[in-house]
């Protein structure tokens, strides 16, 4: 379902030489140099969200959430997810995957996101990171449609927030891109009042997994 007419809910930000050489022995030159090479090889690899070792494809640092904007689609259901409501999500994969590109696999609602996972369980795929959208970070909007309301999507890379510290209100009244979704809360109260006015119940990641 694609945004119109928004209710505005406003949730306060709680977070925004040069070497000289002359007179140096060759060979302490030469250490220097391959140290500046791997602390520049290791600064990027942090930019990217982790030293990236290419035997394995496995990561040593904990990456970083992007921005699933700028026409990105989801892996699950191929549509647009910034031009779509809800929740969104990514997983970061240790072991590379998916394979074909760069970056986490995507999905445009929580729902699609719990099904790849299982899926990627299935397959042995280690996962290494999920991200979900805070809503207690952003300025979310609800839009009711046919009596349905529908909560707004952001794909910023701001906006996202790990599993782990995230509080979900499942079963309310709320649907996003698929339909009834999993609203995200890093603030369990937020979380609580959400659920008072839309209905449903407060689950931690792992509830969330097991149902």
């Amino acid at each position: 379902m694609t945004p119109n007419s928004p209710t505005h809910h406003t949730t306060p930000d709680r977070n925004t030489n040069r070497l000289e050489t002359e007179g140096v022995d060759p060979r302490s030159r030469r250490r220097f140099l391959f140290g500046v090479a791997i602390a520049s090889t290791a600064g990027l690899a942090g930019c990217l969200g982790g030293e990236r070792d290419e035997r394995d494809g496995t990561t040593s640092a904990d990456p970083d959430p992007i921005a699933l904007t700028g026409g990105l689609a989801c892996d699950a259901c191929g549509m647009v997810i910034e031009e779509h409501y809800g929740p969104a999500g990514q997983a970061v994969y240790a072991d590379g995957r998916p394979e074909g590109r760069e970056g986490p696999a995507r999905f445009d609602s929580v729902a699609e996101l719990l099904v790849s996972l299982e899926e990627a369980d299935a397959r042995g795929w280690e996962t290494h990171a999920v991200f979900v959208t805070d809503y207690s970070r952003v300025d979310y909007e609800l839009d009711v449609r046919d009596g349905t309301p529908y909560v707004s999507t952001h794909a910023e890379a701001d906006a996202f927030a790990d599993v782990q510290e995230v509080h979900f209100v499942v079963d309310s009244d709320v649907h996003g891109a698929m339909g009834p979704d999993s609203v995200p809360f890093t603030d369990p109260e937020d979380a609580d009042s959400f659920a008072d006015e839309h209905g449903g119940t407060v689950l931690e990641w792992d509830e969330l997994r097991a149902r």
